[in-house]
Order: structure tokens, then sequence, then C-alpha cells
């Protein structure tokens, strides 16, 4: 039997995500990021196209690698102007019964301390259907503004998520016994203090000696995602993501990532199954295959070559401005840039690499696929990802928000359920019954977090993590 398709809404809590440009098309509501309506309408639509969660990505400082400046970023709202996602959540999770929410949080820039309890007060007023995308923030821009004089080095960010990562698991699956609030009226006990103890974390990057401040959740710790590219990254995401994020052109090549991945999860001792692997999408869909093709059309007048180059600037950390737009990219003399070429002879050899056709090519679905189409066309596309990648799921983009994804829940969402594919409504309650089976609402005992759950116990003083 074919497994299920998983499908999560992706968007960020800005004007232009994936699509530069795009906010200037008449149907698009990118510029209500602001209004808490208009959030509340995508989270509804995904609820009932029966979407796992809702994805919100994130960024913590402006795009300003392209021509050394933020201007192009601004003109077409990339990243920038930008709003907190996690504000958004509990009044999502109030308009919504089923939705998950999948929030991406920088592990470099939060306490672990006061992030334990935000996550487990979302997961409380969610009834237990938050996720965290862990990211350790690229962004020199981030880091000057949030009081680093430079960015901290890559390998080191991972360092200090992997402490960041023993103290909030301490926190959510050690400090509280389960039995530890008695809510007793008679005699005058609301919690148990023997059944809570202190974690008495003492490391190199965090200090954290004294209790969690919150009760457990529902799912004590979050649904884990994760996002890595490196080899540090992905040994990370192999490590702690019950949910990997990948951003892939092809689906031959996103299999070998999808195997690494795989196998390095099974060296630390995890069930390689249990992570569940989706790839970002973008789906242009119709009644046929011409309808939709004239669609991509219309977006296409709506594209922003600056916009574009702006942001794989950033993404990249090179200054794509001092090239010529039309000039290939062969001739380019530094490493990055070679690398970015290498990305994209990958996909198609026989193509004219310039950075206009890079551009354009990803000016309606960057970071991934643009499937265009019927319902047939699309469901039967994203099967033959889904065997060939051996993916669990896909992100599907919304460039023209919510439209995207209100004609993807119209169109591709009942020819994916009339296949089997996609469920014909929610099973279990909480993210990670989602992720395991009904029931399960907490990490499996192969999970790093799992190894906390000993420490519960009040008996004696808490070993030193």
């Amino acid at each position: 039997m074919s497994k299920r398709i998983r499908l999560n809404g992706l968007r960020q809590n800005t004007v232009g995500h994936t699509a530069m440009g795009l906010w200037r098309h008449p149907a698009s509501q990118a510029h209500r990021y602001r209004e808490l309506s208009h959030w509340v309408e995508t989270a509804q639509i995904l609820e009932r196209g029966k979407f796992d969660a809702l994805f919100i990505a994130d960024a913590l400082g402006p795009l300003e690698v392209y021509q050394g400046k933020v201007d192009a970023a601004l003109r077409d709202g990339i990243q920038t102007p930008t709003d907190d996602p996690l504000l958004l959540v509990s009044a999502l999770a109030a308009a919504t019964q089923q939705l998950g929410f999948a929030v991406t949080v920088s592990s470099t820039y939060e306490q672990p301390y006061s992030f334990a309890r935000k996550m487990t007060t979302l997961d409380h007023l969610s009834n237990g259907r938050i996720g965290w995308n862990i990211v350790t923030s690229a962004l020199e821009s981030a880091a000057r503004n949030l009081g680093l004089d430079q960015q901290i080095p890559h390998d080191e960010r991972y360092a200090i998520a992997e402490e960041f990562m023993q103290v909030v698991y301490a926190l959510w699956e050690a400090s509280w016994a389960d039995d530890a609030v008695r809510f007793d009226r008679e005699a005058g006990v609301f919690i148990d203090p023997a059944k809570v103890q202190p974690i008495a974390h003492q490391g190199r990057y965090f200090q954290v000696p004294g209790i969690a401040l919150s009760e457990p959740s529902v799912q004590r710790t979050p649904v884990l995602f994760q996002a890595g590219s490196s080899t540090v990254g992905k040994a990370f995401a192999a490590r702690h993501a019950e949910g990997v994020f990948l951003s892939s052109y092809d689906p031959q090549i996103t299999r070998s990532m999808v195997d690494s991945i795989r196998a390095q999860a099974s060296s630390e001792g995890r069930d390689p199954q249990s992570l569940k692997i989706f790839n970002i999408v973008t789906v242009i869909v119709a009644a046929t295959d011409a309808e939709a093709q004239a669609k991509l059309l219309d977006y296409q007048q709506y594209t922003s070559l600056e916009g574009s180059l702006a942001r794989y600037s950033a993404l990249l950390g090179i200054d794509l401005s001092v090239l010529d737009p039309d000039q290939p990219l062969q001739y380019a003399e530094t490493e990055g840039i070679r690398g970015l070429l290498e990305v994209f002879t990958r996909l198609d050899a026989s193509r004219l690499w310039t950075p206009r056709a890079i551009a354009e090519f990803v000016g309606v679905g960057g970071g991934g696929p643009v499937i265009v189409g019927s319902p047939q066309t699309v469901a039967d596309e994203l099967e033959r990802w889904m065997a060939v990648a051996d993916l669990d799921g896909f992100n599907i983009a919304d460039p023209v928000p919510p439209v995207t994804l209100g004609d993807f829940v119209k169109w591709v969402v009942p020819e994916l359920q009339r296949r089997g594919r996609v469920w014909a409504d929610y099973e279990g309650a909480t993210l990670r019954e989602r992720f395991r089976r009904p029931g399960l609402s907490q990490v499996s005992d192969d999970h790093p977090a799992a190894r906390h759950r000993q420490r519960r116990h009040p008996q004696g003083s808490p070993d030193v993590i």
C-alpha cells in the first residue's frame, strides 16, 4: 500500500517569501501578512484540506548582501518587513481544531529557559499541536542587530544548538513528574513539590540551575523539525529532527539527500523511517493543463529579477549584483558563484545559466520544483516525487497568498484523496500523533529527548547534564 502524502502549508510572516515580486499580482493578499484575519483564513483553508500543519518560516535580519545594502529587499518586501511568527500561533490554534503549527525559532538568539516556557505555553493552548523548526541563523545582519560584532562561526552555532537541545529536553522531559500536578482542593496542594526537580544544568553556553517554569504539556517536547543542508546540519537533523525540510529541484538528487539523512539517523540509533522528510514544492493548478499553464504565464509577468537575485545573494552570501545578469556563470571567478552554477548545472547541463536565467527559474517557486497542470497532472507528479525521492510529503508554497494554497485544496487534495494518498480526515489529536500514531503524543524511545525521562523520578539528587 502506498504511504500517505503528508502536507504542510509553507508561509513566512512577510510579503515576499518564495516568490519575488508576485505581491504585485491583483489577486495576491501578501500585503495582508500583518492582519490576523488573513492568517486565520490561511489556517482554515489548510484545515479544510486536511493539511498536517502550517509551517511558518522566519528570518531575524534583513537581506543586505545584494549591492551591499537592503534597498532591493525593501523594494520587493523580501523578508522585510517581517513580523514574529510565534505570536500568531495561539490565535490560529483558537481558530482551528486539528491543524498543527511548526514555527521557526533560532537556537542562537533565544535563551533555552524562557524558550521552553513559550513552546509549552503554545502546546497547552493548542492542545498539543505545536512543532519547532530549529534553525541556527546564518544572516550576518541578524548577528549585528542582536548584539554581536559578527556572526558566530557555522559549526559553533551548531555546538550551541546541541547544548540548547539538552537544556530544553531536560526542562520539558525531566523537571516535572507526570503526576506532579495534584489539584487537591481538600489537601490544599496544587503541585506536589516532591515531584518537581531542578535540572541543574551547568554547561559551556548555558547555566540553568532551576526547575521548568511550566507544567508539562501533552506533547512535553514539541515536534522537532530541521532543515540543515551542511554536513554538520544534516548530522544535527539525523540526531534530533522528527521532520526534515528539504529544498531541492530534482527528485533523484533529493533521493540521495534522503538516503543520507536516514542512514545517519540509523547510525544515531534511531528508526530511519521515523524521520518524516518533506520537500518544498510550488503547485499551479487549474481544471486543465492549458488553463494551469496560462495561470503560470500570468504569474510570471509579475516576478522580480532584482528581487530573486537579492534573495539568492543572501542565501549564498554572494553579491550577485557584481555580475552582468546575462553573462554565463562559467566565466565568473569566485568559488561561491561556481558552486551556484554547479547546483543548476546538475538540474540542466544543456542550459546556459546566467544570473537572469536563474532568477527567472526561481521567480515563482524559489527553493523547489514548480508543478503546473490539472489535478491529475499535479497528482501524478507528486506521486512520482514520492516514489523516486522516498519522501513523506511536501511543504506547499503559497506564491499568491492565499490563492495558490486555496487552489491546491480545491483541486489537488480531492484528487489525492480519490487515489487514497491523502487522508479523508485527521487521525490523532496531537501533531506528534500524526507523526507516530494515535495515542503516542510524546517522543519515541529512540529519540535523544527520551533519555531525560528517567530523571522525572524525585528520588535522589538529579544528575548534572
